[in-house]
C-alpha cells in the first residue's frame, strides 16, 4: 500500500469539514478499523408500523408521526414495517441488480461513468472510487429521475440507452422507484406533523421530484482487499431529506450514537425498510433530526466474504432551484436560506473535487 493510500484508509471525516453545510461536531474514522472501534451494544433501532399512518385513522397518523419523529431525533436511522410494499418487489430487484452488475463488463460500465447532473452525480463508479476520499470496496450506480421512461412532461424522447449498458433492466427499477415513491410524501407530512409544522408543506416540492436510486454492488472480499483496511462504503452522512432502504440480505451497516460516538450494528428484518435522515433534512429541521453518520463494514462472518452484497437505497431529493429553508414553525433558526444546487455540490465536493461545486444559479 502507498503512503496516500494508507493516508487515505486512515482519513478522519474532520479532515473534511470545511465542505459541511451543517453541523457535524462528531468525529470518526472513514473506514473501519480492526479493533479500533467503540460499538453501542445498547441501543436498538426503533422499529415503527406504518400501518397505523395507513389504516389507523387520525390517532395512528399521530402515533406514527411520534414514534417516528422520536426515533428520527434520537440516532437518524428507523425500520419501518407495514409500510405496503411486497417484499417480493424487493427480492425481484435485488435478483436484478446483481444480474445489473454480473451480466455487463467493466468495460460497458465505463461508457456511462458518473457525471454532475443538477445537484447529482449520475451513473457508474468503479470499485475504489466511490468517492476521492478514500478506497471503498464496492460498485456503484446511481439513476436519477431521468433515467426512467415516466411521463413528467418530458421535453425530448425517452431513450432507455442514453442511461443503462443493456436492455430490460429500466422497467424493474422503475417498478421499484416508483412503488416506494408512494411513501415520501407520507413520511415527510409525518416529520413536520412530528415537529409541529404544516404536515402538508413539502406536498409540491414531493410531487415528482428528483431522487437518487443507487445500485451497490458489494463484490466477494479476497484476502488482499481484507488487508487493505478499506471499508465496503466510507462512514459518512446523506445528502438528501431521508433515504428508503429495503433491508439488506448481510450485514455491515453501521450507524453513529453522536451520544456516545460508538457505533449501532443495525439489524433489519426481511421485507422492513430502513429510513435515515440526510443533509437537508437536518438543514430545514434547524438540527433537530441529525443528518446521521452511517457506513458500510465487512460482515464479522468471514464465511460470507464470499458472498457478494446487494443494497439499493434511494435517496429522496428536491429539485435544483428549490429552496432550503428552516420549516416555517420551528423558531430562532440557525441557518439562511439556500439553494438546493449550491448547498448539494458544495458538500459532494468532499467526494469528487471541489470543481463540483456550483456557486451560481446554473444548474445544467
Amino acid at each position: 500500500m502507498s503512503s496516500d493510500q494508507e493516508q487515505d484508509v486512515n482519513a478522519l471525516n474532520r479532515d473534511y469539514i470545511k465542505y459541511e453545510q451543517v453541523e457535524k461536531k462528531q468525529s470518526y474514522r472513514l473506514a473501519e478499523a480492526e479493533g479500533a472501534e467503540e460499538f453501542d451494544e445498547d441501543l436498538e433501532i426503533k422499529t415503527v408500523d406504518m400501518e397505523q399512518f395507513f389504516s389507523g385513522g387520525e390517532k395512528g397518523i399521530e402515533n406514527f408521526a411520534r414514534e417516528l419523529g422520536t426515533a428520527m431525533e434520537e440516532i437518524g436511522f428507523v425500520i419501518i414495517t407495514g409500510h405496503g410494499i411486497d417484499p417480493k418487489l424487493h427480492e425481484q430487484t435485488r435478483s436484478k441488480v446483481l444480474e445489473f452488475f454480473e451480466t455487463t463488463t467493466v468495460e460497458q460500465r465505463m461508457k456511462y461513468r458518473a457525471q454532475r447532473h443538477g445537484s447529482v452525480n449520475q451513473g457508474y463508479f468503479p470499485i475504489k472510487e466511490t468517492s476521492q476520499m478514500h478506497p471503498d470496496l464496492v460498485e456503484g450506480w446511481v439513476f436519477c429521475r431521468r433515467a426512467f421512461d415516466i411521463d413528467d412532461g418530458r421535453e425530448t424522447e425517452y431513450n432507455e440507452a442514453d442511461f443503462y449498458p443493456a436492455a430490460g433492466f429500466e422497467p424493474y427499477f422503475r417498478e421499484h422507484v416508483l412503488k416506494h415513491e408512494k411513501l415520501f410524501k407520507p413520511i415527510m407530512q409525518s416529520i413536520c406533523r412530528y415537529l409541529g409544522c404544516d404536515p402538508h408543506m413539502y406536498d409540491k416540492k414531493l410531487t415528482g421530484t428528483n431522487f437518487g436510486f443507487r445500485l451497490n454492488y458489494y463484490p466477494p472480499i479476497g484476502e488482499e482487499e481484507d488487508k487493505s483496511g478499506a471499508g465496503r462504503i466510507l462512514g459518512h452522512e446523506d445528502v438528501d431529506l431521508f433515504t428508503i432502504l429495503p433491508a439488506p440480505d448481510i450485514e455491515g451497516l453501521q450507524a453513529m450514537n453522536r451520544k456516545n460516538d460508538k457505533w449501532v450494528r443495525i439489524e433489519a428484518p426481511p421485507g422492513s425498510i430502513i429510513i435515515n435522515t440526510g443533509d437537508y433534512m437536518q438543514r430545514i429541521t434547524n438540527n433537530i433530526l441529525p443528518s446521521t453518520t452511517h457506513r458500510v463494514a465487512k460482515p464479522r462472518d468471514k464465511s460470507k466474504f464470499d458472498v457478494p452484497r446487494i443494497s439499493f437505497p434511494l435517496n429522496v431529493y428536491v429539485w435544483e432551484d428549490e429552496m432550503l429553508e428552516v420549516l416555517e414553525g420551528i423558531p430562532n433558526p440557525k441557518y439562511e436560506p439556500v439553494k438546493a444546487v449550491n448547498f448539494h455540490t458544495k458538500i459532494t465536493s468532499k467526494y469528487y473535487g471541489d470543481n463540483y461545486s456550483v456557486d451560481e444559479d446554473k444548474t445544467d
